[in-house]
């Protein structure tokens, strides 16, 4: 046992592995020391654990569910080359992507190579 350690860390060590959750085992010290400095209280010190765990469960599954659909390649609009079809608006992507229709209950309607707010 390292001398940071005491029953107390190991034992949740332990029982963090047991109902797994590693991203609070691997960040807990880390938020700990954040929350401490910001001297904020135990409720706030859990938020930011469960969040992070959330976070990485929503990212894991995420890799998970492409992995099982086997892509050959695996691409995102970040890699797209918006120059290479110049008949495609970059900005009206963008905006699209950023979902601000959805909030204000806009459809979208896309026709030939132009789309249009509703």
């Amino acid at each position: 046992m390292k001398k940071t350690e005491t029953k107390s860390t190991v034992l949740l060590q332990h029982h963090l592995k047991a109902l797994k959750l590693p991203t609070i085992l691997s960040e807990c010290e880390k938020v700990a020391g954040r929350c401490a400095t910001e001297n904020l209280d135990h409720l706030a010190f859990l938020l930011q654990l469960c969040e992070l765990e959330l976070i990485d469960r929503e990212r894991r599954a995420a890799d998970r569910r492409l992995k099982a659909a086997q892509f050959p390649h695996y691409k995102t609009l970040d890699s797209f080359e918006f120059p290479s079809q110049p008949s495609l608006n970059k900005l009206l992507i963008t905006e699209l992507l950023r979902g601000e229709n959805i909030d204000r209950r806009e459809n979208i309607l896309l026709v030939g190579s132009a789309a249009f707010f509703l």
